[in-house]
């Protein structure tokens, strides 16, 4: 397992992770313009839906396949429920709400971290699992939403009240799923040849804008986590910044541990497994917020945006994966 955490430790995508931390500690000015930021994020799952879709034009259509994809779906749906249930009482209704539809849906950032690691590795990895990140994305909005308006009658809130629609919407075709879908979708019908044409683009920079995107997003968790230790203060407010720091921390963990189950039942390999682990212990930081902003307008960003994107987020990124990863081995 050590070995393994320190390859992690070294990758240049971490550094750089750790450079824009570095760089809010230090007070810097160093900060990645919003609109390269976001040129960034579209690249990368550009990328990684279109090797994921070559991946899977060469690869068949099995049971196992099928049975991932629907196990995938079924913890998107399922995580809501249990972090609800645990949280309800610790967290307003609707900040537990998001909470749980948060830690039910996936960090697309997260998987194409792990993908690139296991690139570095030398391990193999099928495209199906692109399709299962993007199916995992709406079952866990849509889930957490029920919840609160199951439990937040009292509150006036009923189903006529909440715009389905719009929300829907917001969940299915949310622009990272809508073009990680798409590229994939044109990988699998260009298949190897339409590879070759875009490989000095979609392989031969990937590494670099990995790089660059988590430098970004060092910045972004650095300040999110001094923002939430600025603007909480008394015993109240340390209180709940540890209870956020608790939950941010176990869930990834034991929804890893869920994941990891079901990945050894599915009989996963050893690439397949990690991601599919990495899925199920990632949060949202994009597609959830998006919808909660519509849906949940009441729910506060400072504690669901502040544990996936502060908290879990680098917990993943520095311990999680090659934790997973010699779990993975040492189980499969």
């Amino acid at each position: 397992m050590m070995s393994v955490f320190l390859s992690n430790l070294t990758s240049p995508p971490l550094l750089f992770f750790f450079l824009g931390g570095a760089a809010v500690i230090a007070r810097s000015d160093l900060e990645i313009p919003g609109q390269v930021a976001k040129f960034l994020s579209l690249y990368l799952l550009f990328a990684i839906g279109f090797k994921g879709g070559v991946a899977l034009s060469e690869s068949a259509i099995d049971a196992t396949v099928l049975f991932t994809l629907l196990s995938a779906m079924a913890l998107s749906a399922l995580i809501p429920v249990y972090t609800f249930a645990l949280l309800r009482r610790r967290f307003p209704l609707a900040d537990a709400a998001a909470i749980a539809a948060t830690y039910g849906s996936v960090s697309a950032v997260t998987f194409v971290t792990a993908a690139g690691y296991l690139d570095m590795q030398g391990i193999v990895w099928s495209g199906y699992l692109v399709a299962a990140m993007a199916l995992m994305e709406s079952p866990a909005i849509i889930v957490g939403i029920l919840l609160y308006n199951h439990l937040g009658n009292q509150q006036n809130v009923s189903a006529e009240a909440l715009p389905w629609k719009q929300l829907l919407k917001e969940a299915v075709f949310n622009g990272s799923v809508f073009l990680i879908m798409g590229s994939m979708l044109a990988g699998w019908i260009s298949g190897t040849e339409g590879m070759q044409q875009v490989a000095p683009l979609v392989k031969d920079l990937f590494l670099g804008v990995l790089c660059l995107f988590l430098l970004d997003m060092g910045i972004v968790a650095a300040r999110r986590l001094r923002d939430a230790g600025q603007s909480r203060d008394g015993r109240s407010g340390g209180k709940m910044i540890r209870l956020m720091l608790l939950a941010g921390l176990l869930l990834p963990l034991f929804n890893a541990s869920l994941g990891l189950g079901v990945g050894w039942l599915l009989g996963l390999t050893e690439g397949n497994a990690l991601l599919f682990i990495v899925l199920a212990a990632s949060a949202s930081y994009i597609a959830v917020p998006a919808a909660m902003r519509l849906a949940l307008p009441e729910a506060n960003p400072g504690s669901y945006l502040t544990m996936s994107l502060a908290i879990t987020f680098p917990f993943n990124l520095l311990v999680g994966i090659p934790v997973y990863h010699a779990l993975v081995k040492w189980l499969l």
